[in-house]
């Protein structure tokens, strides 16, 4: 069996100092291996504007006006130095809604500097490879570019006939509970997908 947990570790989340939250204000950090060069406090003080609207629309799923808004408020507002900055610099420009204004630049920010949806990419095609016939695989998504990796990887590794891979075996994907929510709030994105693995021909 393999489960895949696509989401961000809470504990670091959790850590001030890692530079992940707009609600802890840090220093703009937000890499989960501290080794690598880039980090957002490069991604919000030297990037163009042009690019910054482009992540905002590509990975935080904003709507083409509001990216460049937000991005040309950024730039004008350099330096940012801390996660608060940030996150007030967006909060002049929107309004709340359920959720913080800045949730969906912040999540922009994390997955380009820590290039999430291509570690995905490289990971799926793997997995039927490493399983027995037999073997099963479950997958965890948190939000829709990921989840939208991963069904397609199912379809295609269950769409070609004697030369499939897997089958699929959760029609609609698995969400948590009213009573896991009760103690684990972050899990109320969670989708898990299952496929078996098929023997081999």
């Amino acid at each position: 069996m393999i489960l895949a947990d696509f989401g961000v570790s809470s504990p670091q989340l959790d850590q001030k100092e890692r530079g992940f939250s707009f609600a802890l204000s840090s220093c703009l950090d937000m890499r989960m291996d501290k080794r690598q060069e880039l980090d957002a406090w490069r991604v919000a003080n030297k990037w163009s504007e042009r690019d910054l609207a482009e992540i905002f629309v590509e990975y935080g799923e904003e709507r083409e006006g509001r990216a460049k808004l937000l991005a040309r408020e950024i730039v004008h507002s350099r330096p940012i130095e801390t996660t608060g900055d940030l996150a007030e610099i967006i909060k002049r420009k929107s309004g709340y809604g359920k959720k913080h204004p800045a949730t969906q630049v912040f999540q922009a920010i994390r997955m380009v500097v820590n290039d999430e949806l291509r570690q995905i990419e490289g990971v799926l095609p793997l997995l039927a490879e490493l399983l027995e016939p037999g073997g099963r695989v479950g997958l965890i998504s948190f939000h829709s570019l990921e989840d939208r990796l991963v069904k397609n990887y199912l379809l295609e590794a269950s769409g070609q006939g004697m030369e499939s891979k897997l089958k699929i075996l959760t029609k609609k994907p698995a969400v948590a509970g009213k009573n896991e929510l009760v103690n684990n709030p972050r899990a109320r994105s969670a989708k898990l997908r299952v496929a078996e693995r098929l023997s081999v021909k």
